[in-house]
C-alpha cells in the first residue's frame, strides 16, 4: 500500500519502509504503539513476580553460614505453586538478573527436590 498511488492512507507513510539490523528500532514496536505498551506491562509484571518470588525464598529460607538465604526446590515449589504456576520460569528470569543460584540449567519438579536454590 506504501507504493500504491491511489492508496490515500497517511498512517502507511509516516512509517519507515524497513528496519535493519544495525538500525536501533530493528525488532522493536513502533514507540507510542499500543504494542510497545503491552510489552512494558508484561515485563513490569513479571519484575513484580520475580521480587514475590525472591520474598518467599527469603521468607521460607534459612541463612546459611555465608549468610546467603537457601531454600531446597521441593519446598519453594510446594510454597509458590499456590502463588503461581510459573515457578521454574520465574526462577530462571531470576537467575538471569542475578538474583538467584542453583545448578542446572532447568528444574524439575520430583527429580529436582533437593537441588539449593540460594538467594543473591
Amino acid at each position: 500500500q506504501r507504493k500504491n498511488p491511489f492508496s490515500s492512507d497517511d498512517r502507511l507513510a509516516a512509517k519507515p519502509a524497513h528496519t535493519h539490523r544495525g538500525d536501533p528500532t530493528y525488532g522493536r514496536p513502533p514507540e507510542g504503539s499500543r504494542t510497545e505498551q503491552r510489552g512494558k506491562d508484561a515485563h513490569s509484571h513479571v519484575g513484580k513476580e520475580v521480587e514475590e518470588l525472591c520474598l518467599i525464598i527469603r521468607r521460607t529460607g534459612k541463612v546459611g553460614e555465608d549468610g546467603h538465604v537457601s531454600v531446597t526446590f521441593g519446598q519453594l515449589f510446594e510454597t509458590y505453586v499456590t502463588i503461581s504456576n510459573k515457578v521454574v520460569g520465574i526462577l530462571l528470569r531470576a537467575r538471569k538478573h542475578g538474583l538467584v543460584h542453583f545448578e542446572g540449567e532447568m528444574l524439575w519438579q520430583g527429580k529436582d527436590d533437593d537441588v539449593v536454590i540460594t538467594l543473591l
